[in-house]
């Protein structure tokens, strides 16, 4: 019962953000950008300011992404939690603590780039999007779970 504790609190984030979905990253931001682009339906002065914002903010939550999976390899040997003293422990947890806030400060700052250069209305559309396509990956992946092999 520990190690399941162990294993969804510590490492399944970490490695589901690092990994994605079945599909290669840059298969997958594709097909975001499509679906945003879908979406939001950019003016092309809106498009000229989005997109920059957008390219940043995806960039830097790929940086956090890797390091983060970089950071949890080393945990993936840990077989029993009762391997580890308290300490250890505590800084597992503490670390995932604080990518979960830099993940957080990352948000915030777009938040504020894209409201800051654009109308409100049109970043809602974009937080609306992406939960949409969120939820549109989560129902393919339902639909197809991935094959044993």
């Amino acid at each position: 019962m520990k190690n399941i504790f162990f294993a969804l609190f510590v490492l399944l984030p970490g490695l589901a953000l690092a990994q994605g979905p079945r599909m290669g990253g840059e298969k997958m931001e594709a097909k975001k950008v499509a679906w945003i682009t879908t979406k939001l339906d950019l003016t092309t002065d809106e498009a000229k300011i989005f997109w920059p914002i957008y390219n940043d903010y995806v960039r830097e939550q790929s940086t956090l992404r890797k390091e983060r999976f970089q950071k949890m390899i080393s945990f993936k040997k840990i077989k029993e939690i009762e391997d580890l003293d308290d300490n250890e422990i505590q800084a597992l947890i503490m670390n995932d603590f604080n990518f979960r806030q830099r993940d957080l400060d990352i948000e915030k700052k777009y938040y504020y780039k894209l409201k800051s250069n654009l109308p409100i209305k049109l970043v809602g559309k974009f937080y609306r999007a992406q939960e949409a396509f969120k939820k549109e990956l989560l129902n393919q992946y339902r639909n197809d779970p991935p094959k044993d092999n």
